[in-house]
């Protein structure tokens, strides 16, 4: 988890400015991967007492405008939002739960990290979702 002092940093590198709301949710982004806004919402309402829904809608399009969050919405859920950024990693999914994990890149034959004809566009990154059950749900 980064300090408060390197959240400040982070702001302040993405060229947006530092505040209390901005903090609050970039913080809980950071405590609580793949969080819903709810989620986020009411962390950053721990830290600070009172922010609006409005508000946390409005820090978290800034914060992913940015590139300091990412924003990831698998099919029939709700939009999530993760700290982990730049990297290209791929998510795995409960379908019983909806519980969300990290996966890094697929090794081995990855078709589908390769488009077979990219139609004139610049690909710059690529979105893979599995799906299964996890192990909570298996027991």
């Amino acid at each position: 988890m980064p300090t408060s002092e390197e959240l400040t940093r982070a702001l302040r590198g993405s060229a947006l400015r530092v505040t209390r709301p901005r903090l609050a949710v970039l913080e809980a982004v950071h405590a609580h991967p793949h969080a819903d806004t709810d989620t986020v919402l009411r962390a950053a309402r721990e830290s600070l007492g009172a922010v609006s829904h409005q508000a946390v809608y409005d820090v978290l399009r800034a914060l992913t405008e940015a590139g300091l969050v990412r924003r990831i919405e698998p099919a029939g859920s709700v939009a999530r939002y993760e700290a982990r950024t730049g990297d290209n990693h791929h998510h795995v999914v409960c379908r019983g739960c909806g519980a969300v994990a990290d996966v890094d890149c697929t090794v081995g034959h990855a078709p589908c990290l390769t488009a077979s004809d990219d139609r004139g566009f610049v690909i710059d990154e690529a979105e893979v979702v599995f799906w299964g059950t996890c192990p909570t749900c298996t027991t």
